[in-house]
């Protein structure tokens, strides 16, 4: 699906612009709609950088590459008086499995990225900035690179940014597509040029960062949606969402539905709307399942989900978390034994094995889980996968093993009746489909 109107949806309320058309990227398209306004309003309005953090955290704007942690308090922890050098990274490492949002805002929108980052940049004091792209995403990146040129080239990156005094200068970093490094730590130590592996905390990168040094590090998807914040002010952005839920969101849905793509709306939009702009259920079947947030977080029922606000708060009160956005929808031809088996030995692939807990835990799950689907399942197993989750999470450096847990518990709370199935009757309760 290499049709952009085909892969997005967007509407009056749409902020990140993406998916216009193939050939809109470029600078003099991306200035036609607005773009660099807001970065040339402060530069030339001189506005102070806690003035620029103080709108940031006005607007409610949180993470939106899965912790959704607010982004104005975030920035407020850059030291403004530290005398040395000072980075800004933007992780657009993109591997949660589900999640493809990141790499469409770099495709077709990577001067919002670009201006969100300068932005930021300004309002914590740093002249270099990274953009670590996911590795399997080639296309994403060479577009960046071009979109940085042009950048370069216009005076709106380098020295003297449009002649205030303000330098800044962007950086994009190809990775090699480890999981792992999504994790910001990780993502780090790899910019570095190290193996991958995440950091103990603290201290945290604010303090102890890129070099050593203090930095900030955010999502793709939130720095795209600063400028925004800029031009139109914090508050109308908050009131674009809902309270502790500021603005737009680009969810990713994919699986059984008959439109998959990137969808931009508001924050506390019915899931059922949503739902229903993806073009609703594949084949008029029910919806059996969804992973709201990308393949790390819990699983809800359907019949939970049509009743749940796609946001943060929602989202939690239902039983799982936002995460990236990445909403997995499953019918009711999915086997769940088998939608396990297969995010549980994700997992133990990409455990950078630095922590016991992990390493050794998610093959453990992924063998449990593995003999259940084959016929040789016990009935000791379902409590031993709870307990071997128990084992995992909170006991890592990082949040991978309970990236690795949450999945497996929450998959036997709703759906443990066709685990015990497989367990007696050494075959799948779901009936087989044309």
């Amino acid at each position: 699906m290499s049709n952009s109107a085909q892969l997005l949806d967007y509407g009056p309320d749409a902020i990140l612009m993406i998916g216009l058309d193939g050939d809109n990227w470029r600078l003099h398209d991306y200035e036609a709609r607005g773009g660099y306004k807001a970065l040339r309003k402060i530069l030339s309005e001189k506005i102070t950088p806690a003035a620029v953090i103080a709108e940031v955290k006005k607007s409610a704007l949180r993470g939106r590459g899965g912790a959704g942690f607010p982004t104005g308090l975030k920035w407020s922890f850059m030291p403004q008086q530290f005398p040395g050098e000072k980075f800004l990274v933007c992780n657009s490492d993109e591997g949660e499995p589900g999640t493809f949002k990141d790499r469409d805002i770099m495709r077709y929108n990577p001067h919002a990225l670009i201006e969100g980052m300068a932005i930021a940049a300004y309002a914590m004091g740093c002249a270099r900035g990274y953009n670590y792209v996911h590795g399997e995403i080639w296309t994403a990146y060479e577009r960046m690179e071009e979109a940085v040129d042009e950048a370069l080239a216009a005076g709106l990156l380098g020295k003297n940014i449009l002649g205030s005094g303000f330098n800044f200068n962007l950086y994009n970093h190809h990775g090699y597509g480890a999981y792992i490094c999504g994790e910001e730590t990780a993502l780090l130590e790899s910019l570095e040029g190290k193996k991958g592996l995440p950091r103990f905390k603290p201290p945290f990168p604010a303090s102890y960062g890129l070099y050593g040094k203090p930095t900030t590090i955010n999502n793709t998807e939130t720095f795209a949606a600063v400028p925004w914040i800029i031009n139109n002010g914090g508050e109308a952005f908050l009131n674009l969402g809902r309270p502790n839920n500021g603005g737009t969101k680009l969810f990713s849905v994919s699986g059984d539905v008959m439109r998959p793509g990137n969808f931009e709306v508001r924050l506390g939009t019915p899931f059922a709307t949503l739902l229903e702009m993806a073009g609703g259920m594949r084949a008029g079947r029910k919806l059996k399942a969804c992973i709201p947030g990308g393949s790390s977080m819990p699983v809800l029922p359907g019949e939970v989900m049509m009743a749940t606000d796609m946001d943060y708060d929602s989202i939690a009160k239902a039983g799982s978390m936002l995460g990236s956005g990445a909403v997995i929808i499953m019918d009711e031809t999915r086997c769940m034994v088998k939608s396990l088996l297969r995010l549980s030995y994700f997992y133990y692939e990409e455990s950078c094995g630095q922590c016991t807990p992990c390493r050794e835990g998610t093959g453990w799950l992924w063998r449990v889980v593995h003999r259940i689907e084959h016929g040789q399942g016990r009935n000791e197993d379902l409590d031993l996968l709870v307990s071997v989750s128990d084992n995992i999470a909170g006991r890592t450096i990082c949040a991978l093993g309970d990236a690795a847990a949450l999945p497996v518990k929450s998959f036997i709370k709703h759906f443990r009746d066709e685990f015990q199935h497989h367990i007696d009757h050494q075959q799948c309760l779901v009936p087989a489909y044309p």
